[in-house]
């Protein structure tokens, strides 16, 4: 039966994939070689500016898709080059230019600003590009951006300012070539996209017209003419560091120092080569911890800049979770007779990490990454003698990914990923393979998606599990479909490199959207959806359930947003996973969910966010109510406070409590959880800002029930069994971090952090008991600084030469660069 939905799905689609391609005109915009670098101050008054290329005629993307600019908002952005890169200088008409918005924040990240915007191809193949943006009070902001997928963890280093004037501002950018990728060729051809964001009215106009009705937008790039014989720059930075941590814990301070380097290396124009060199990540962000009484582990983000930066190949396929290396060791401690677990580390050290990436002009991606580990010990003690000893539960350990990714036409790919953990000492080793392919057709209205996964387990014997799935898909026009299966069998397992998560089931699903695609009365856009899943057990085969859900989105001519939906299990569910035990389940009662939304208006000063969800079973007293309320205020363009409050409101819920020889044992419960947040921006300018973020979860379970779980997925009655899993658990984080882009790509950053956290065998604790027992635990206080310095191969160059051995151009670009 799957092979033939499979296989009917591919045969009816071949039909939609011969269609021809839509004529999309491209802009072209020529540009001239220039001897005398402008200084980059926001001021288009040099002669090297005069002749430059000019692109104008924008036109709006959204929301009245395909309207032309209006004179008084009127665009025009000239472009040069020379040896060293490539230049803009955008000139951003407005009536009222004392309304311009321009708040500031951190690098990477956009407030309430008006911005422009850079995408270059340097391959025009519209599929890969590096993204540019400057907002109106100066804040970079940088992205590669693969098929639509934007990687803004990578950062580059390049040069702009901005000036606000009486009827206009401008935003004057150089970029070198060192941070683009491009063929060696003598004539270039690249592709194009600029954008405009006017945030007051919120519209945004691009210089090339898009379509929104299909497509992704990165296929309407323009075209840049006239760049000829450049020479690709060495690409070599170095990015050394020195830090310093003061902790102290439980009454005990130790200090510390540290110093390594991050080393970037252009192997060729297409491919570069990252390494951390003596790596230290002790300024990453907390992670939001929670009491975890699910079937699976929690996914918490990466926060380490190396694991985000530059690895939009290495995500393909989701075979690759980065927190598994220098994550939880992978052994445990055995102890014998009389013997405890005085030291159980909770990480594993890195030795180092690389990675290769890149592209060829013929759209072929190869990325390849490697990390080894440090051999990690548990320290045990003999209670009756004393004596200690050391036991491994981490090996040294090699983690390596291979990654190619073939793209073609417009919006289609086909991709290989292996990942591999190898294990001394006897450990348990792993291998993952992926096949993965989209195919879009050629007037870009359907996609067909296919992939097939294995994953191999070596301990002492191969474990061998897959995972695949089919799909088609209309991503044209106001009405979109999509239909598509997917499974996982009993033994997939990808765990020491990836993330599984839920296996052995067969999942069918169908989808049917509407759209809003311009601006109709009183809304700017709205969106329709209805989803039809049905989940089955592959081993041994067993209903699991069917769900109906149904969301909407709407966005007001005010841009307030609103929203919400209904979800329901009409038949029931045998959950598969809850019961932690393969060939069991429960059975779990219809729910009806439903939920409503809003967001007001993102450009005013205090803009508020809430979520109200409610489920409710087919059980007398059985649901759960979730709230979710954050307002935002921006105090000025400088200062900016934002507070979150959530609550988990769950009443008679049946979870998995615990297993005996013969039974397992579920528990009716009620639990409480609370999440309070607090963070806080004052940027002082466009490179130096303060940030505070704190965070206290609180989640209290009480169980008034036990049961003895039966085959048929009912529950039997268990009064004898012992009421010893009642919890209350803490967890407080403080952070406080003063950061410093003194220099392009160079940083200092100061942290303090705080904290703490606390679990009770006990539910229903009074407010101010349950806060006195949680400060009553030992607290970590942190204060960090590390000093980070770029250093380019081609700047250190001049650094060796008098000014007069200098050329013109490096005196000219190299100096008059604000």
């Amino acid at each position: 039966m799957k092979s033939i939905i499979i296989t009917l799905l591919m045969l009816g689609s071949l039909s939609l994939f011969s269609q021809e391609n839509d004529s999309i005109p491209r802009k072209k915009v020529t540009i001239p070689r220039i001897v005398d670098a402008p200084k980059i101050d926001g001021v288009l008054d040099e002669a090297s500016w005069e002749n430059a290329g000019i692109a104008t005629g924008f036109v709006e993307r959204q929301p009245n898709n395909g309207r032309p600019i209006p004179d008084s908002l009127h665009t025009e952005v000239r472009i040069i080059y020379d040896d060293l890169g490539i230049y803009f200088g955008a000139t951003m008409n407005d009536p009222q230019p004392d309304k311009i918005m321009k708040e500031l924040t951190e690098r990477d990240q956009i407030g309430a600003d008006d911005f422009f915007f850079i995408l270059l191809n340097g391959y025009n193949d519209r599929q890969q590009s590096m993204q540019f943006i400057v907002t109106a009070a100066g804040v970079q902001y940088d992205a590669k951006m693969t098929n639509m997928r934007e990687d803004s963890s990578w950062n580059a280093v390049w040069y702009s300012a901005v000036k606000i004037n009486e009827t206009n501002w401008v935003a004057e950018i150089f970029i070198p070539y060192s941070e683009l990728r491009f063929p060696k060729k003598n004539v270039q051809l690249w592709g194009l996209q600029m954008e405009r964001e006017f945030r007051r009215e919120g519209t945004r106009y691009s210089w090339s017209p898009i379509n929104n009705a299909k497509g992704s937008f990165s296929i309407y790039d323009g075209e840049i003419y006239g760049i000829e014989n450049i020479q690709t720059p060495t690409r070599l930075s170095f990015q050394p560091y020195v830090s310093s941590y003061v902790n102290n814990y439980d009454g005990k301070t130790h200090v510390n120092f540290n110093g390594g380097m991050d080393l970037k290396y252009g192997i060729n124009d297409a491919f570069t080569l990252d390494m951390v060199l003596i790596p230290d990540f002790g300024q990453t962000k907390f992670d939001e911890t929670v009491l975890n009484l699910s079937a699976f582990e929690v996914q918490y983000n990466e926060q380490r800049q190396f694991f985000t930066e530059g690895t939009e190949l290495f995500s393909i396929g989701n075979l690759f979770y980065s927190r598994r290396i220098g994550g939880y060791p992978s052994g445990r401690a055995l102890t014998g007779e009389n013997e405890i677990v005085t030291f159980n580390p909770t990480t594993v050290d890195l030795i180092n990490a690389l990675k290769v990436s890149g592209r060829t002009d013929k759209g072929l991606g190869i990325g390849f990454f490697n990390a080894i580990t440090e051999k990690t010990y548990a320290e045990i003690e003999n209670t009756q003698t004393g004596d200690t000893r050391k036991t491994v539960v981490e090996p040294f350990t090699n983690y390596n990914i291979l990654v190619l990714d073939q793209r073609f036409g417009d919006n289609s790919s086909v991709s290989l990923v292996n990942t591999n953990t190898t294990r001394a000492d006897g450990f348990r080793d792993a291998n993952a393979t992926g096949l993965y392919t989209q195919l879009t057709n050629k007037s870009n209205t359907w996609n067909l998606r296919a992939s097939a996964e294995g994953s191999w387990v070596m301990n002492d014997e191969t474990k061998f599990g897959m995972e695949g799935q089919a799909g088609i898909a209309k991503i044209s026009g106001k009405h979109r479909v999509q239909a598509g299966l997917d499974f996982r069998t009993k033994d997939y397992d990808i765990n020491d490199l990836g993330y599984s998560g839920q296996t052995n089931y067969m999942r069918y699903m169908s989808y049917y959207g509407y759209r809003l695609l311009q601006p109709k009365g009183f809304l700017n856009n709205m969106f329709l959806n209805f989803n039809l899943n049905h989940l089955r057990r592959l081993e041994p085969d067993l209903y699991s359930n069917v769900v109906f859900n149904f969301n909407s989105s709407f966005t007001t001519t005010n841009f307030h947003n609103f929203g919400g939906g209904f979800e329901t299990t009409p038949l029931g569910t045998k959950d598969i996973y809850e019961p932690r035990f393969h060939g069991w389940h429960v059975d779990i009662p219809t729910y009806y969910n439903t939920w409503l939304w809003f967001d007001t208006d993102y450009r005013k000063k205090f803009n508020l966010s809430m979520v109200a969800d409610w489920y409710k079973f087919d059980e007398k007293g059985r649901g759960t109510l979730n709230i979710n309320f954050r307002p935002n205020y921006r105090v000025s363009d400088k200062f900016k406070l934002n507070f979150q409050t959530s609550m988990n409101l769950s009443d008679k819920e049946i979870g998995f409590v615990n297993y005996t020889a013969n039974e397992i044992i579920m528990g009716r419960r009620n639990r409480n959880t609370v999440v309070n947040s607090l963070g806080g921006n004052y940027i002082f300018n466009n490179k130096i800002a303060l940030n505070l973020a704190f965070r206290h979860y609180y989640s209290e379970v009480e169980y008034s029930g036990f049961f003895e779980l039966q085959e048929n997925g009912s529950l039997l009655p268990e009064p004898g069994h012992s009421n010893t899993y009642d919890t209350t658990y803490n967890s407080w984080n403080i952070d406080l971090r003063f950061s410093w882009w003194f220099a392009p790509g160079s940083q200092i950053s100061i942290l303090y952090r705080n904290a703490m956290d606390s679990y009770l065998q006990e539910a229903r604790q009074p407010l101010n008991q349950n806060f006195n027992y949680l400060f009553d635990q030992p607290q970590v206080n942190n204060l960090s600084v590390r000093i980070t310095y770029f250093l380019d191969y081609n700047r250190l160059k001049t650094w060796f030469k008098s000014n007069d051995q200098d050329g013109p151009l490096q005196r000219n670009n190299m100096g008059r660069l604000n």
